[in-house]
């Protein structure tokens, strides 16, 4: 009987002989139990805690750009309102030197006017000057010649007075009596 008991046991596999399922499924049981402690308790707890740092590390990074991009538009906001005051001054200057351009000009106008106005006065009262000296010349002149020209004419008859009211009225039609 020994041999025709090696010859079932060694014609298949060891799983499929009920005798032993008990044992089997026993050890299983034990070796799938002591799988499940331990990845329950040294396994999954450190799986869980590395989720938990990176999510961790993830909203942390998420939080940090959120204030990095807040800080960025505020810095942005502040640049262009730098901006914009820098625009402002910079047209405040360029119209208050406008206005001091137009100002010094309006001054200067003003002065080289006046200046004008001045020398074209002095220009008249020198031309009226010339004027009556020169009436006052052709005067003299004038009455000299005449007092020659009568003398010479007429000796013994000339009366300066007469010639001098010749002289005036001649004067008075060429625009040079006074």
């Amino acid at each position: 009987m020994a041999s025709s008991e090696t010859s079932d046991h060694s014609g298949g596999m060891p799983q499929l002989e009920f005798d032993t399922w008990a044992a089997q499924i026993f050890w299983t049981a034990l070796a799938l139990f002591l799988l499940y402690k331990v990845l329950s308790n040294k396994i999954l707890p450190k799986i869980a805690g590395a989720l938990e740092d990176r999510h961790n590390a993830i909203a942390d990074d998420l939080d940090q750009a959120s204030e990095l991009k807040r800080k960025a538009e505020d810095a942005e906001n502040a640049y262009n309102q730098a901006l914009a005051d820098a625009k402002a001054n910079a047209n405040a200057i360029v119209e208050a030197t406008k206005a001091d351009i137009a100002e010094k000009a309006a001054a200067e106008n003003a002065n080289a006017e006046a200046e004008i106005a001045a020398r074209t006065v002095e220009g008249e009262q020198r031309i009226g000057e010339i004027k009556a000296a020169a009436a006052d010349s052709a005067r003299t002149v004038a009455s000299d010649a005449a007092s020659a020209i009568v003398a010479k004419l007429a000796p013994g008859s000339a009366d300066n007075s007469t010639i001098a009211s010749a002289v005036e009225r001649a004067l008075a039609q060429t625009g040079m009596a006074r």
